[in-house]
């Protein structure tokens, strides 16, 4: 039987892979009995870790959310994909998250083995903005959190818009934060107005605390794609790319939107996000998609769909085939 301390980061890392733990599935895993299982469940409580017991026939375990957050523990490929996403994120102008991430990434070095830390401080990123027009438009990350809290909880929001701060706040249903080139935006139903609008939401000082729930309304377009679409391309007749598709990427909204200069991203919660994205061609579209090196969920249309299975069989074949003389 393995000691205290490694059976416990054992155990720890069995919660935090799966959302539901049978008592006697840990048990075999662990090689231990459902004695030393609720020992270690109390133990891992006192550390700090919301660990809930599942009512059943086999009884279990669960890793919830908690109102702190105790020590993670991550294998090896987790925490250098985590220094790296945060090397970028810290190296990113205008992001609004660079000061934190950089704070981040100091903390996640000092605990890290050598091993890792030796890998990490090999790598520098640098990141280099592309040519734009536009200036730069930092949002802050409590704002994005706060936005997106109240599009999931379905609650009305008051803020001040831009130069409008001398006048009464705005309130709004807010339904869908997505981003366009580079910008964060909320569509949201203005309750004065009484018609849908975009905000910008690097522009929004929000007054709280947050109005009553609301039930939400349709968009007068078959998707938020189409209608954020309409509204900054000038008309509603749809994409200027002869082939568009919509994918569900398992991949966080901002993470995406560093890297799609002529899409949408829809946040659809803090690791998922919606993509309407645009090519002059099927499989060149599936290819750029591919580029996000995340799980893809296919929406449509179907063109889209045939174009990953076109890919699938080329890239099959590609690593299939005998590698040629070195050069």
């Amino acid at each position: 039987m393995p000691k205290t301390s490694a059976r416990l980061l054992a155990l720890l890392s069995l919660l935090q892979a799966r959302r539901d733990w049978p008592g006697t599935a840990l048990a075999d895993r662990l090689d231990i009995s459902l004695r030393t299982v609720r020992r270690d469940v109390d133990r891992l409580r006192e550390l700090g870790y919301p660990i809930a017991a599942i009512k059943g026939p086999d009884g279990g375990y669960r890793l919830s959310a908690g109102t702190e957050l105790p020590p993670l523990l991550f294998d090896d490929d987790q925490a250098v994909a985590l220094s790296v996403a945060l090397q970028i994120a810290a190296t990113t102008p205008g992001n609004g998250i660079a000061e934190a991430a950089a704070r981040a990434l100091t903390t996640v070095r000092q605990v890290m083995p050598a091993r890792l830390r030796n890998r990490i401080n090999a790598l520098r990123v640098t990141v280099v903005e592309r040519p734009t027009t536009r200036p730069a438009t930092p949002v802050d990350g409590s704002l994005l959190l706060a936005v997106g809290a109240a599009v999931h909880a379905q609650e009305v929001l008051r803020f001040d818009y831009g130069a409008e701060s001398d006048r009464p706040p705005r309130r709004a249903e807010p339904h869908h934060l997505v981003t366009w080139d580079g910008r964060w935006y909320l569509v949201a139903w203005d309750l004065d107005r009484a018609d849908w609008r975009v905000f910008r939401v690097d522009r929004m000082l929000l007054r709280t605390p947050n109005g009553p729930r609301f039930t939400p309304r349709e968009l007068p377009a078959p998707d938020v794609a189409t209608y954020v679409a309409g509204k900054f391309r000038g008309s509603s007749e749809g994409s200027r790319w002869p082939c568009e598709g919509v994918v569900v990427l398992d991949k966080p909204a901002a993470t995406v939107a560093l890297y799609t200069a002529d899409g949408i991203v829809e946040e659809l919660g803090p690791d998922r996000c919606r993509l309407t994205l645009g090519s002059w061609s099927w499989p060149g579209l599936a290819a750029a998609i591919g580029r996000f090196d995340a799980d893809i969920e296919v929406e449509g249309p179907p063109e889209l769909s045939a174009a990953f299975a076109l890919l699938a069989t080329r890239y099959s074949r590609a690593a299939g085939s005998s590698a040629g003389p070195n050069t």
